[in-house]
């Protein structure tokens, strides 16, 4: 860890320069990592605090969106200190025509989804042999 340095991230929240949002509530932009290889984008999605059943994934007219319910939090006792923001989460993708929009898959554990995009076959490298004539 002394090599490491600590980042700190704030949480994001959605401002609505991209439209206004048809829900009640604090909305975030969640934190997403995305990895390429020859086969496909893995999509990496920070959802803490998230049930699966809570998640909406929804693709239309090449937009990805994803979009995560929080619950009520219920605790027992009088509040003295709240620090920790609660709110839903939301945030889209533009999907092009590269990735196979039939075969995306979405899984989560441990408030983390992960989305598979596999690469459509005009997309994926392939070696064409050389015949001799």
């Amino acid at each position: 860890m002394a090599d490491q340095e600590i980042q700190v991230v704030e949480k994001k929240e959605l401002s609505p320069e991209g439209g206004e949002l048809t829900r009640n509530g604090v909305y975030f932009t969640p934190a997403v990592d995305i990895f390429e290889t020859t086969q496909e984008l893995t999509v990496v999605v920070d959802l803490p605090g998230i049930n699966p059943e809570d998640v909406e994934v929804d693709l239309r007219e090449s937009v990805l969106t994803i979009i995560g319910e929080t619950q009520p939090n219920v605790s027992e006792g009088q509040e003295l200190l709240t620090e920790y923001r609660t709110g839903g989460y939301y945030r889209t993708f533009r999907v092009n025509d590269l990735i196979d929009h039939s075969k995306i898959a979405a899984s989560m554990a441990d408030g983390v989804l992960t989305l598979k995009l596999p690469k459509s076959g005009k997309a994926t490298p392939r070696k064409i042999p050389v015949s001799v004539e």
